[in-house]
């Protein structure tokens, strides 16, 4: 049974949030904000436990973490198809990777939750006119008029309709038992007027617990060890992530560490990385070998998307074979150090976009998406996904990529 308190930690006691809309009328705020803690949370907490309890199989080196869906969800898109559809392709990537590597696959959707996006600028720039940049539609619209642009705290709670939406078909899908699987949620815990209202404390146990996701991240501009956002997680008892740069040094991930985990419980914290293919052989090493000195229990997932973005046509754009190599290369470096590469955190599809580069037969010019065809089905509200096709082929390919570590821990 869940209670709704007051968030415990004392606003006074963290520094203000990066990352958050400038939202025009605060009373408005306040009253979406009451209605929130007014509302069931989304997830159950001992769902969350459960996770967390599979996710110190990953971090133990005896399950593998499938982790993917929409770069940033939309509203309109909370249909049976959209979510079915990503679902379906998620199953079966599953299935591939537990097959070739004989070990239990965690899947977790980047589903029912990824509303709210960070931003490298505030302001856009289209012909000569500035807006505010989309943040996720959370916050504001995606097309590019004013009306659209201006946040607005309202869509906080189409939001969360939208995620509860998502959350039923999730449960509802059409998959015959023998590839149906369990799937959990996870989303980037960014925007805290829609995270601090749904933390409610867990009669059971007396911890606060996140109820708009099983699993929530910090990402790479919202890590400072001292910030509000890593002060959020640490304080919520679901499983925590923490997305990692080719930046980060060795001491900010043993301080993150502390800070989420201080208990060294495997489950808790997972780290994802995200250092592009050109660098994940020169900067994981590093940081794989003090974490594992340390003693410290986290599982470690492969990022390939984020740090491969490039721009082709004047579109945010991915080559397949750049995703393939960041994570070949993860593979690598856990194969040299004998620890554990813990999963895949893909943005993909079940629908047939064009929105990364290549595929098919491996060579990206051969087949699949060309640069001619990204503005046929380039429906992405933000960062380019992988189309189903795409996805199922690099399953099949990090399927290929046994190691050591893996076929000991089957």
């Amino acid at each position: 049974m869940m209670s709704v308190p007051q968030f415990p930690v004392p606003p006074a006691a963290v520094p203000a949030a990066e990352q958050q809309p400038q939202w025009p009328d605060p009373d408005a705020v306040t009253r979406v904000r009451e209605r929130l803690a007014g509302l069931p949370p989304l997830v159950r907490p001992h769902d969350s436990d459960r996770l967390a309890a599979l996710l110190g199989e990953v971090a133990g080196g005896r399950a593998f973490l499938l982790q993917g869906g929409d770069c940033a969800e939309m509203v309109e898109r909370a249909t049976p198809a959209a979510v079915h559809g990503t679902v379906a392709t998620l199953s079966r990537l599953a299935g591939t990777l537990e097959r070739a590597f004989g070990m239990p696959v965690v899947t977790v959707g980047r589903l029912a939750g990824q509303y709210a996006k960070p931003r490298s600028s505030p302001l856009e720039t289209v012909q000569g006119h500035t807006l505010p940049a989309y943040r996720g539609d959370a916050v504001n619209g995606a097309a590019f008029t004013a009306e659209d642009r201006t946040p607005d705290p309202r869509r906080m709670l189409r939001a969360y309709e939208a995620a509860a939406t998502t959350l039923r078909l999730v449960a509802d899908r059409p998959e015959p038992r023998p590839v149906a699987r369990e799937v959990f949620v996870s989303h980037e815990a960014l925007l805290m007027d829609y995270e601090l209202p749904l933390t409610r404390r867990d009669s059971r146990t007396g911890r606060a617990y996140a109820g708009s996701g099983h699993l929530l991240w910090a990402g790479e501009r919202t890590r400072d060890p001292e910030g509000a956002h890593i002060a959020f997680l640490s304080r919520v008892a679901n499983p925590v992530a923490v997305k990692i740069g080719p930046g980060a040094r060795p001491d900010d991930l043993l301080r993150l560490a502390r800070t989420l985990n201080p208990g060294a419980v495997p489950g808790r914290l997972t780290f994802i990385v995200r250092t592009g293919a050109g660098s994940v052989r020169r900067v994981l090493p590093e940081l794989v070998g003090a974490v594992a000195d340390a003693g410290v229990p986290v599982a470690w997932v492969c990022d390939p998307m984020h740090g491969n973005t490039v721009r082709v046509n004047g579109r945010k754009t991915r080559y397949f074979d750049d995703v393939y190599e960041e994570i070949a290369g993860f593979f690598e470096v856990h194969r040299a150090l004998g620890t554990h590469p813990g999963g895949v955190h893909l943005e993909m599809t079940g629908a047939d976009v064009t929105e990364c580069l290549g595929g098919g037969s491996g060579a990206v010019w051969s087949a699949g998406v060309r640069p001619a065809d990204l503005a046929s089905r380039y429906e992405s509200a933000c960062d380019p996904r992988l189309n189903r096709t795409q996805a199922l082929e690099l399953g099949r390919l990090v399927a290929g990529l046994r190691t050591p570590s893996l076929v000991a821990a089957g």
